[in-house]
């Protein structure tokens, strides 16, 4: 004999909704809170802390020798644009720097392009980029000094050799990065070989490729600075490295700090005027990166 279950019956409850508020549209947020936002204001405001930490450690140091205060720097800094001095330092720097660098992105991508069409490009770019990518650009100078001479020449041989290998690793590595449907969509198109590098694999490692280009910006504006420091002037004209190494030597550290500060503040614009609007008009726009 089955027995046979009824199925528990449910308990019923009616509720009465409240029926929907509107709420008042939310007030703009007051002018302090909307500049907080800016970014370029809370970066000025940690600059402007910073500033007056410094002033405040060198004025209970009270060593100008050792540490200036940020107001000597500043009229130090001030004093060597209006005359000149250290606006042609930074020429001569740039000039060379702008050089190297060039000649750099050209073989780094020269390599690249080979290595993303040939296994013995691939096989040239991997030996070579492990030999040589850890090896200091300044450590090669004493052999650019022999080769090169003392002028130009031995900078742009450090500079190219410090841009160079990272550059090709991230333009490497972002060539590996793209997925195959994008490759084989390029060779239905009849692209093969150096067109199948400028028109699919250039684009879609674009943000490899610009990070290759910051990294390889910041190695070769270092090793400039650190070459001009060790050897000096070019052709008869010293760039800010030299400017700092000179006024070192005649214990102006006012000056010193000026030309740090020159070094500095080229680095920030080289980054917010150059490279931030690139990525702005190209792979955050493009959504492939934030």
């Amino acid at each position: 004999m089955s027995l046979v279950l009824d199925p528990p019956i449910r308990q019923e409850r009616e509720y009465t909704v409240a029926p929907p508020t509107l709420r008042a549209a939310d007030p703009l947020p007051p002018l302090a809170r909307r500049a907080w936002q800016q970014s370029w204001l809370r970066k000025s405001l940690l600059l402007l802390l910073l500033a007056i930490a410094w002033e405040a450690i060198a004025r209970y140091q009270a060593n100008d020798l050792l540490l200036p205060t940020f107001l000597q720097t500043a009229q130090a800094f001030v004093d060597g644009i209006v005359t000149g001095e250290l606006l042609d330092r930074m020429r001569v720097s740039l000039t060379v720097l702008l050089q190297g660098y060039t000649l750099g992105i050209i073989a780094a991508f020269a390599l690249t392009a080979l290595a993303a069409s040939t296994r013995i490009g691939r096989d040239l770019l991997e030996t070579l980029t492990a030999m040589f990518n850890p090896l200091p650009a300044i450590a090669l100078l004493p052999l650019a000094l022999l080769w090169f001479g003392l002028g130009r020449g031995s900078l742009l041989f450090v500079i190219v050799h410090a841009v160079l290998w990272p550059l090709a690793l991230g333009a490497y590595a972002g060539f590996q990065s793209v997925p195959e449907t994008l490759r084989m969509a390029g060779r239905n198109y009849g692209l093969n070989g150096l067109r199948l590098v400028l028109h699919i694999l250039v684009p879609a490692a674009l943000p490899s490729i610009l990070s290759g280009l910051k990294i390889g910006w910041a190695f070769a504006w270092r090793t400039l600075i650190a070459a001009e420091l060790v050897f000096g002037t070019t052709a008869g004209q010293g760039g800010l490295g030299w400017y700092i190494f000179q006024n070192r030597n005649e214990l102006y550290t006012d000056k010193v700090f000026a030309g740090l500060a020159a070094v500095i503040l080229i680095g920030l614009l080289v980054e917010n005027v150059v490279f931030r609007p690139l990525e702005t008009l190209t792979v955050r726009r493009w959504g492939m990166q934030r």
